[in-house]
């Protein structure tokens, strides 16, 4: 029994053990797609993991710009409180003098009256004092009233020039991003000095010139590998099948024949499907509005025939669910899993197909009865060409070994997520998930 199978039908016969998900292999995002766009930020390590947002470039010199600005004008309000104050404790004061003789006194603003000496020296040092206290608390008070209004601003400024400092980045970070959707023809072409930034937008446009010449080499490579391989083996199937039509061959060359061109058939499938595998391991660039449900109708009419000879049963539950992508290669994705699900099964057994919308986008489950996987090899399941053991080399009924490789494949360029589960009692649940316009 082959794990991955044919070239129109998915791989991974049914399993028991841990839950496996899709083999760790590089996505084409720069990170795991959500389908949840909504999704709350997760803080991770570092000095700045206690804020309840994503801790920005730009967020980050903010606090830079307008931390340090606060430090130094907090300093600076110091220095200034410690000088004030020394001046007004070296400023002097005018002694007044009671002159002697009696009836002769001093009448203080508060309505106080001293005729001795001592006395009103004692009041003139404890009114300076107060003074110069009074004078300190209201020059404190204005001094931190300009501090936060300065801070403010300096705050307010610091975003706005973080913002224009990492402008080229944030141009940087978009054609990343479009490139990232396979979009290999954009580049940067950064203007401005020859700065740091600029050598990074510079060495990334090179960069991205030696990539769309590969791709386009791959591409060409592809186009040539489609006329080149397909061509002969049309040429043999036809040779062999006006062969077979001729009722005076014998019937040793007529087992002959049929055995040719059930090989023939088997290349040609893997073929296609290697083909197929090449065209859909990029993301896709241009995605429209697909109806899964109708998207898995169209799968379950091509593959009932070949269930009905099998004995399986077909179960469905479509529910509408609008997700975004390319209809032709969804359609695969389905019939893949299906005759999958079809091929690896028992006489009498079931499968069953189910799309529901879910948060972010759309869903389709296949589940089907079947023999047991172990389950170190339904990790594997989505590799070309891995069998399970104790699978049938020989035979061309179950498929080439693409069907799970192909649908990765497709999953990924669709930004979505697929996962195997296995059943009790043997079987398989293959469960994807697509994000929605």
């Amino acid at each position: 029994m082959t794990t991955p199978p044919p070239v129109g039908g998915s791989s991974g016969a049914p399993a028991g053990g841990p839950r496996a998900v899709v083999p760790p292999r590089p996505t084409h995002p720069p990170r795991p797609p959500r389908l949840n766009q909504q999704e709350s930020y997760v803080p991770g390590d570092g000095l700045l993991a206690w804020l309840p947002f994503r801790p920005t470039i730009r967020m980050r010199l903010t606090l830079l710009y307008g931390g340090m600005f606060l430090m130094a004008g907090v300093v600076l309000l110091l220095v200034m409180y410690f000088f004030v104050q020394q001046s007004l404790q070296e400023v002097g004061q005018p002694r007044l003098m009671i002159p002697s003789g009696a009836g002769i006194s001093v009448r203080t603003p508060d309505g106080l009256t001293f005729t001795n000496q001592a006395a009103l020296d004692q009041w003139l040092n404890e009114y300076k004092s107060v003074q110069a206290d009074q004078a300190l608390n209201t020059l404190l008070r204005k001094l931190l009233t300009v501090l936060v209004c300065l801070a403010v601003i300096a705050f307010a400024a610091g975003y706005a020039m973080a913002g224009r400092v990492l402008r080229p980045l944030g141009r940087i970070t978009r054609t990343a991003r479009d490139v990232a959707s396979s979009d290999l023809h954009r580049r940067i072409e950064l203007d401005g000095p020859d700065d740091e930034l600029k050598e990074l937008a510079d060495t990334f446009d090179e960069m991205l010139d030696r990539l769309d010449r590969s791709f386009d080499s791959q591409r060409r490579f592809v186009a040539n590998a489609s006329h080149e391989l397909r061509t002969p083996l049309a040429i043999n199937r036809t040779l062999l099948e006006v062969q077979l039509s001729d009722p005076a061959s014998s019937p040793d060359l007529q087992q002959l024949g049929k055995t040719l061109l059930a090989t023939n058939e088997r290349s040609e499938q893997l073929v296609e499907g290697l083909l197929l595998l090449a065209r859909s391991e990029n993301e896709l660039n241009d995605r429209r509005p697909v109806e899964l449900s109708e998207v898995a109708a169209r799968a379950v009419e091509q593959t009932r025939s070949e269930a009905d000879k099998r004995e399986v049963e077909l179960r469905t539950d479509l529910d509408p669910a609008v997700v975004a992508g390319n209809g032709v290669l969804l359609e695969r994705l389905a019939l893949n899993l299906l005759q999958n699900a079809v091929r690896y099964n028992t006489p009498g057994g079931w499968v069953e197909l189910v799309t529901a919308e879910v948060p972010g986008g759309g869903e389709l489950v296949v589940s089907n009865t079947g023999p047991v996987v172990p389950g170190y090899e339904l990790e594997h399941i989505f590799e070309p060409f891995r069998r399970v053991k104790g699978a049938d080399r020989t035979r061309s009924d179950k498929g080439v070994g693409l069907g799970l490789s192909i649908v990765r494949s497709v999953v990924r360029a669709h930004g979505g997520s697929i996962e195997a589960t296995p059943r009790a009692g043997g079987g398989l649940t293959m469960r994807v998930r697509i994000p929605k316009p």
